[in-house]
């Protein structure tokens, strides 16, 4: 379903599921998050499963990888605590969240300052990046701050508030 990029088990191990699990960190207990172009569940689903006390909205898109969303969320035991959306994010308004994340939009470069803008005011964003985009990442938001994803050299989590205004 091409729902991430062709890898041995242990790359998908820990190159999309324990680097998913990195934002747990930063999401303290009874958050909601918005996770924006979940595709493959990636960040979100193995964040709910580690965490019952997360709730989530998951927009995605593609009507097909919507299928896989779905099962994805039926079989983790997350279908009560979790929303999806099968839409543009664009094309859709912000749902009340503490948290938004995104980790594989398509064409992120572009669409970064329309997420940027879409992202509710007070919530915080959690962006997964490469050396180039945390460059314009920092650049757009003043509150951004790296931190290097453990087991990498060059992926990030980029966290920052979002600067829309209340």
């Amino acid at each position: 379903m091409h729902l991430v990029s062709p890898c041995t088990p242990e790359e998908f191990a820990a190159r999309h599921v324990l680097e998913s699990l990195w934002i747990l960190r930063h999401l303290p207990r009874g958050s909601r998050i918005v996770d924006v172009g979940s595709g493959g569940g990636l960040p979100i689903i193995p964040c709910l499963i580690a965490r019952e006390d997360l709730t989530a909205t998951l927009i995605e898109s593609s009507q097909r990888k919507s299928v896989f969303l779905r099962e994805a969320l039926r079989l983790a035991g997350a279908s009560e605590r979790s929303q999806l959306i099968v839409a543009r994010f664009e094309q859709t308004l912000a749902p009340p969240t503490d948290f938004v994340t995104c980790r594989a939009l398509d064409r992120f470069p572009q669409m970064l300052p329309k997420l940027i803008d879409w992202a509710p005011a007070e919530s915080t964003l959690l962006f997964f990046t490469g050396a180039n985009l945390k460059i314009q990442l920092e650049t757009s938001l003043p509150s951004a701050r790296a931190d290097l994803i453990p087991g990498s050299e060059r992926r990030f989590l980029i966290v920052a508030l979002s600067p829309r205004p209340n």
